[in-house]
């Protein structure tokens, strides 16, 4: 039996069929630099290009009853979708609706006192018929976000926010990238401009952001300190044997020192304690171991606020007390309520 010589293996190759990789992470950090500047450059336009028309826009839907529906088909519709949600977290109720699917009975969603933010980069997605000749059906007003002034959305819209003419991003320029992030700055363009005419502030922004991290930046420290019983406060004059006494029941690892109308005079913490250590610790009286200058808190700053006091300090400590303008006690936030809201 004849045994035939092997075949000659073909030369290993990498991704894409190539043999060498050595450069590939040069080329790959060059193409992102490249996208990102090319994207960069249309920002830049985009911010020059707006005038009458964008503070149109804003005055239209500042006026609006109703919702502001954004709508656009495929890339522009997944833009729509981002830039409705940015409206509603930041105080103009909107929504989302498909256009093909408009044209099939969810042209019911979109009524008078409404508006409708339309986005198609040619300006020509067939898709959007139904939901253009809709809105001047019912008389609400068209907004067009849009590469092409004298498309069908651009002619049609009563306000054509026009992006400016720039390349997609990459080596093959084709795929929706440069459009999309434009369309996209523009609606955050949009909802910020509201939001600042509608004077949303933090707190609204809280009311509607209760979950996450971010809902716990913007808790109060009302919303989270311990109050009434929960207090450890002794009065001046308490000697350091039954102050250990409330210190330790109440587990704060700090009490406070207050006059007979509640008004702090001072803290004694756990560091205090050992600054003091000795044989007559315990005949001493809070007054001549406390700080009488502590770091405190007002109850409607942020929780964000506390946690950096917290740590700001030389000695980062892990508890304040909480007192109003006339340095009455209101209440104690310990590092570990920050740690339970989800803030730190």
């Amino acid at each position: 039996m004849m045994i035939s010589d092997p075949q000659p293996r073909a030369p290993e190759t990498g991704t894409a069929g190539m043999t060498d990789t050595t450069d590939l992470p040069a080329t790959d950090l060059a193409i992102a630099r490249d996208v990102l500047l090319t994207e960069a450059a249309a920002l830049n336009d985009l911010a020059a290009s707006l005038g009458e028309n964008f503070c149109a826009a804003v005055q239209c839907l500042f006026g609006i009853s109703g919702r502001v529906i954004v709508t656009g088909m495929g890339k522009s519709g997944h833009v729509a979708r981002k830039i409705a949600a940015t409206l509603s977290s930041t105080g103009t109720p909107a929504m989302f609706v498909h256009p093909a699917e408009a044209a099939h009975g969810d042209l019911g969603m979109i009524i008078p006192g409404d508006a409708v933010v339309a986005l198609s980069n040619s300006g020509e997605a067939t898709e959007l018929s139904a939901i253009i000749a809709h809105a001047h059906r019912v008389g609400i007003a068209l907004i067009g976000i849009t590469a092409g002034a004298a498309s069908t959305l651009g002619t049609a819209a009563d306000i054509a926010l026009i992006l400016p003419d720039a390349p997609e991003a990459g080596p093959i320029g084709l795929a929706p990238t440069t459009s999309t992030t434009m369309q996209m700055a523009l609606g955050d363009a949009l909802a910020v401009a509201l939001l600042a005419r509608k004077g949303f502030s933090a707190k609204d922004f809280r009311d509607i952001h209760p979950g996450g991290k971010l809902g716990a930046r913007l808790k109060r420290v009302r919303d989270l300190m311990h109050s009434g019983d929960e207090l450890p406060l002794v009065a001046p004059g308490t000697t350091m044997d039954r102050a250990l006494i409330t210190m330790t029941a109440k587990r704060f690892g700090s009490l406070a020192v207050v006059d007979a109308n509640g008004k702090l005079l001072g803290i004694v913490t756990d560091g205090d304690l050992r600054r003091n250590m000795g044989p007559d610790l315990l005949g001493k009286t809070v007054d001549q171991i406390m700080n009488a200058a502590p770091r405190t808190i007002r109850p409607e700053a942020l929780a964000e606020d506390a946690l950096r006091e917290m740590n700001m300090a030389s000695r980062p400590f892990t508890a304040l007390f909480v007192v109003d303008e006339e340095q009455m006690v209101n209440g104690i936030l310990h590092i570990h309520d920050l740690l339970r809201s989800g803030l730190a």
